[in-house]
């Protein structure tokens, strides 16, 4: 156990995750991750909240992930021990940690802090856009998912259980999550952020359907 500056804890665990997910090849790799905590840090410029939280939460936030680590565990709370972060700052970054994922379109994961709310909207633009439009079939393609099963309804899952074990295709995955995520905003700076990248969405679904059925 060490006592550390809050930048030296930072650089520390930029170092740690860097090591965990570079080449990860699911969308969730070290640049998903520096692109959330810019974005965090970015949105916190106007909507305030304790930036060293926000960071670390950002930084830590794919570490225990279900998607990536089946038996989720205790990574970052690991860290943060090793770290020597006091334990009213660790409860915190713990606290933004759990309420980042998306659980199910009909499942309420709803931010309570200032912290989580910034974090949560900086992971959610980072699945909208073109570059959510990029790592949707980066994670179907890693999951052996088809890109489109005609006739297929997409699923509003009302559990976590059911979500996660959700097999569709990624053209479903669509509509049961990220066309939802604009409306699932917390802050005033994420939700015109999220405008844009939204409409893209909707243009690149629209030359997909008429590139699949061949009218273009």
């Amino acid at each position: 156990m060490f006592e550390l500056f809050d930048k030296q804890a930072i650089s520390l665990t930029e170092k740690y995750i860097n090591e965990i997910f570079t080449g990860e090849g699911s969308g969730h790799d070290w640049w998903h991750i520096q692109r959330v905590r810019a974005m965090a840090l970015k949105i916190a410029d106007s909507e305030g909240g304790d930036r060293f939280i926000i960071e670390m939460a950002a930084l830590l936030h794919d570490v225990d992930d279900w998607k990536l680590n089946p038996d989720a565990g205790t990574k970052a709370l690991n860290w943060l021990k090793k770290l020597g972060i006091n334990k009213l700052q660790s409860a915190l970054i713990l606290e933004v940690i759990n309420q980042v994922s998306f659980k199910g379109a009909g499942v309420e994961n709803k931010a309570t802090t200032m912290e989580a709310k910034i974090v949560q909207d900086a992971d959610r633009l980072d699945a909208i856009g073109a570059i959510g439009v990029a790592r949707a079939f980066a994670y179907g393609g890693h999951k052996n998912r088809p890109l489109h099963i005609p006739g297929s309804t997409p699923q509003i899952h009302t559990d976590f259980e059911s979500y996660k074990n959700n097999q569709g295709s990624t053209i479903n995955h669509f509509y049961e999550k990220l066309l939802l995520l604009k409306n699932s905003l917390n802050t005033t700076s994420a939700i015109e952020i999220a405008k844009n990248r939204h409409i893209f969405m909707e243009t690149f679904l629209q030359q997909f359907f008429a590139e699949w059925d061949g009218e273009k």
